[in-house]
């Protein structure tokens, strides 16, 4: 899968504007993420297997801002697009997996990116 490496996926110019040289705040907005992706990606793949439609597009609503402020557009996009199939009626659940499935490898791959990020910046204080 070429077209969509995690690389492609992950753009820290936000960050890094917002943060105007602060490797505190690049560090404590990485932590956020870190804390907050791995229980939000675990709601929505329990509340996918229930069918719990819902809690599943509430989960991913959640999510869905970080992604974009780590720059992370395709992770965002397949969220945003699963939280309107779970919350239009969801008629193939294997779509909705589909989707969960890939917006979870790339969050995770990122997520493993952005440890070594954090790891760098922190090693610069």
């Amino acid at each position: 899968m070429a077209d969509n490496t995690p690389n492609e996926d992950l753009d820290l110019t936000f960050l890094y504007e917002i943060a105007d040289g602060s490797n505190e705040f690049i560090i404590e907005s990485i932590d956020m993420l870190l804390q907050q992706a791995p229980d939000l990606l675990q709601n929505i793949q329990s509340a996918i297997q229930a069918c719990d439609w819902p809690a599943a597009a509430a989960s991913a609503h959640k999510l869905k801002p970080s992604m974009g402020f780590f720059g992370m557009l395709n992770s965002q996009e397949l969220l945003q697009e699963l939280e309107q199939i779970c919350k239009g009626g969801v008629n193939d659940p294997g779509v909705v997996q589909s989707k969960f499935a890939r917006a979870n490898e790339l969050i995770s791959a990122n997520m493993q990116v952005l440890a070594q990020v954090r790891a760098e910046k922190e090693s610069e204080l």
